[in-house]
């Protein structure tokens, strides 16, 4: 069989007007009929009110407790927090319409009129996101409502317009990543069961979410919150392109159970990591293997270069921050050149002993990004990459401020071995985001099982076959002709 090849990049989704106007026919039925339902509606409407008088009447408690003891500047800034939490609160509960979009149709043998009609799958997957979306956004806001009006009334106290803004924002941007999740969730299962199984993955980090925001608006940092909306804008915009790329009305309808095919996972993973797939199924010789694999370095310029990117910003980062936080006199001594000569006998003590322990550390991080990326969708693979070089350039702008030349110093303590060590942290970088992407952007002839393990398998070709030597060399580098170097430039 020929060699996968496909390119999990981000291509633009071909919506046109029609689409949209279609949604939007779709969405005022499933609206109508979610109103017309007392059952979704009479719960939804009851926390939407006692649970804002609740938090009006926990704030009133709170203000007259602490005001006994001089401490009122703390409930002031509590407030703002219940705010997020009555918008959070409504949704969470709400999120049981999104988690049943299709699988609980499914369930009601309803659904099957609806794929029927002439409606693409952008235009069904768009209408039914919007229709459930409108429900716990307004909730939220009517939530909000009753609580900033009880607030008023028996407090007096009103929020900032920029306070106002930021909690609307992140209730709404919030409300749009939950239901988003749900959608795909429920196009994903077989049973509702499984979605409500499966919601425990969106509400678990929301709430956690919502607690990084109570401290963020205790402290006063407006600054980070609109950072956060922003990072919580593009998530929204990630989930909801990858429920697009992901919703295929003949799957929806093929599929009546969930199974974790694990025989076929490592059967078909180990086919693409030994070479079988390429080789007719037959053990290719170390060479073809290499060549193979080298043949996969072609498919990984665009992250590479996504990455490139993201190293020269982290450097950048790295060097603002050494001049907004610049170290005491007495730490900025040990970053002259005597002191750099002095220290490097210490150095040549304990070198014998770096390169296992370097290789380790390497390998230990990379690991690392590798794993985290699978759930986040790269996002935390690519902070793990850069956060190295944020340390290299806020070490290269304190050896600026000590009076040295930052520049001579990189190229003795970085340069030797980082011929070696880039290219291979590079290459795995890239490997592990084209295999994280894959999640979003599946190739249009693969199932998102069969793309996501095929570049998982890929991912250890790159990491054996190249990184791992590589690292191996670097870390030698490292401990032996790293040391003479910086011995050639700052000793004696």
């Amino acid at each position: 069989m020929a060699q996968i090849t496909f390119k999990p990049l981000l291509k633009p989704i071909p919506l046109k007007r029609d689409d949209w106007r279609m949604a939007a026919v779709v969405a005022r039925r499933e609206i109508k009929d979610s109103f017309r339902d007392w059952r979704i509606m009479t719960p939804i409407i009851l926390l939407t009110v006692f649970f804002p008088a609740l938090m009006n009447f926990a704030a009133g408690r709170m203000m007259a407790f602490v005001s006994n003891y001089g401490a009122q500047i703390i409930a002031t800034q509590l407030i703002p927090f219940l705010l997020l939490v009555v918008g959070f609160f409504p949704m969470s509960f709400s999120l049981i319409i999104a988690l049943e979009t299709f699988v609980g149709e499914k369930e009601r043998k309803s659904l099957e009129p609806l794929l029927a009609t002439p409606l693409t799958d952008y235009q069904l997957y768009l209408g039914k996101m919007i229709a459930v979306l409108v429900p716990p956004l307004l909730a939220a806001y009517l939530g909000m409502a009753v609580y900033l009006v009880g607030l008023y009334v028996n407090l007096g106290w009103t929020p900032s317009f920029q306070l106002l803004g930021q909690t609307t924002l992140l209730t709404t941007v919030q409300g749009v990543i939950m239901v988003a999740a749900a959608v795909v969730i429920s196009s994903q299962t077989t049973s509702v069961r499984a979605a409500n199984l499966l919601a425990s993955f969106i509400i678990v980090p929301m709430a956690l979410l919502i607690q990084g925001e109570a401290a963020a608006l205790f402290w006063g940092n407006h600054v980070g919150l609109w950072w956060l909306i922003l990072a919580l804008s593009i998530t929204a915009v990630v989930l909801i392109r990858m429920g697009l790329h992901l919703f295929k009305r003949e799957e929806l309808m093929g599929r009546d159970l969930d199974e974790v095919r694990l025989g076929w996972i490592l059967s078909e993973f180990w086919a693409v990591m030994s070479g079988r797939r390429e080789n007719n199924g037959r053990y290719p010789n170390p060479f073809r293997w290499y060549r193979q694999t080298l043949s996969l370095i072609p498919q990984l310029s665009r992250p590479a270069a996504t990455l490139t990117l993201a190293l020269l910003g982290a450097l950048g980062m790295g060097v603002a921050l050494a001049f907004v936080y610049r170290l005491p006199p007495d730490m900025l001594a040990s970053f002259t050149s005597e002191r750099i000569a002095a220290n490097l006998d210490q150095l040549q003590i304990v070198a014998r002993g770096l390169p296992l322990a370097i290789f380790m550390q390497n390998v230990r991080v990379l690991v690392l990004m590798a794993l985290l990326g699978t759930f986040t969708f790269g996002i935390l693979g690519i902070l793990v990459f850069m956060l190295p070089w944020v340390i290299v350039g806020f070490a290269a702008g304190q050896i600026f401020l000590a009076g040295e030349n930052p520049f001579l110093f990189l190229v003795a303590t970085i340069l030797p071995h980082a011929i070696f060590e880039l290219p291979a942290i590079l290459l795995a970088a890239s490997a592990a985001l084209r295999w994280h992407l894959t999640v979003i952007a599946p190739p249009p002839d693969r199932t998102l099982s069969e793309a996501f393990v095929a570049t998982s398998a890929e991912f250890a070709r790159v990491f054996i076959g190249l990184t791992l030597p590589l690292l191996l060399v670097a870390a030698f580098v490292e401990a032996y002709i790293t040391p003479q170097v910086l011995l050639a430039v700052y000793g004696n």
